[in-house]
């Protein structure tokens, strides 16, 4: 470590807990962020301002108005030019520290690409809105024996747990299945943005207690606050479940590339549509929608306007289809448009 980097980090090397020693391990750490909404674009500059060597952001969506009350790197020229969340992300932490290696990857995670996105790494913060991608995090952190900081927020309420393989009980002995019926969304429930903050803390505290060295001294607990109606309650994580599919069996069923499909995304009313892997030209696929509809792009993707929907593509061939659950509708407006 340099003079200059003694001098950024000295608030953090003179705190006890983590010291020299500490920071000079966070510089050499790596870091996958899972998903960079409301809990991901305040994890991703917390870290990069601590000092993390490495950071890989991978998120699948792009900016909306909505977006700005709690996701914290984005600002409104942001959402007025659609950018992609991981590439806006980027391009901000690179104003906040530029000694830190920033990965954005605009694409999804899933079984064929997680071994590339997270199979380096130290750390991997969850900031997802689906218990699919949770679990497919699990499945592969166990598999790998890569720690992650389980996190989750709606309404005014949230919660944090972080994932020791083999040490603490993980998501499955958590929830052993998806939890069934309509659940609470910040579509439909809304959000506060002090709650996804104080989660996104929750597990930035464990990442930089993890990264500097001192991953023994973490007790592995489940964090619950409702910071609306008031209370904070920690408890110890339950005990691995002895019968536990992933974490004891050995079962990754997640890792398994059949599963993928089309999925709704959570609680926006649109359909992310994942096709075999495809470079698009973007430039010929608007010439030929332009007769069709309204068209804006940009290097990163296209966003097309056929009322009553929206369709955002990317130059992978995934698309995101806005105004239907309809997962089959979606696909045929894919094929209709995009082509299969």
């Amino acid at each position: 470590m340099d003079a200059a980097a003694r001098e950024r980090y000295s608030r953090q090397i003179l705190f006890s807990g983590i010291g020299e020693h500490g920071q000079e391990a966070l510089l050499r750490s790596r870091v996958a962020i899972v998903g960079c909404g409301a809990l991901g674009s305040f994890q991703a500059p917390a870290l990069a301002r601590a000092g993390v060597g490495s950071i890989t952001i991978i998120d699948r969506d792009y900016i909306e108005p909505s977006n700005l009350q709690r996701q914290w790197l984005f600002e409104e020229a942001d959402a007025a030019a659609a950018l992609p969340k991981a590439a806006a992300a980027a391009q901000r932490l690179a104003r906040i520290n530029s000694t830190v290696q920033v990965r954005a990857v605009v694409t999804d995670l899933t079984a064929a690409n997680a071994e590339d996105l997270l199979g380096n790494v130290d750390l991997i913060l969850d900031g997802t809105d689906n218990f699919d991608t949770r679990y497919l995090i699990n499945d592969f952190a166990v598999s790998r024996d890569i720690p992650w900081v389980y996190g989750a927020a709606v309404g005014s309420y949230g919660l944090a747990m972080p994932v020791f393989p083999g040490r603490s009980a993980c998501l499955r002995c958590l929830y052993p299945e998806p939890p069934t019926g309509a659940q609470p969304t910040c579509e439909t429930a809304g959000v506060l943005n002090v709650i996804t903050s104080l989660v996104a803390s929750l597990q930035v505290a464990d990442a930089l207690r993890i990264l500097s060295g001192q991953a023994d001294q973490v007790r592995p607990r489940l964090t619950r606050a409702d910071l609306w109606q008031g209370g904070m309650r920690q408890i110890d994580a339950p005990a691995r479940d002895p019968d536990c599919p992933t974490c004891v069996r050995r079962q990754f069923p997640y890792l398994d590339e059949s599963r993928r499909a089309p999925v709704s995304l959570c609680g926006r009313n649109a359909v992310q549509i994942h096709e075999d892997a495809r470079p698009l030209d973007l430039d010929s696929l608007r010439s030929r929608l332009e007769p069709l509809g309204e068209v804006r792009a940009n290097e990163f993707a296209l966003r097309f306007v056929v009322a009553p929907y929206e369709m955002t593509v990317f130059p992978d061939g995934r698309a995101i289809v806005k105004g239907t659950s309809d997962t089959g509708l979606a696909r045929s407006l894919y094929a209709r448009y995009v082509g299969m």
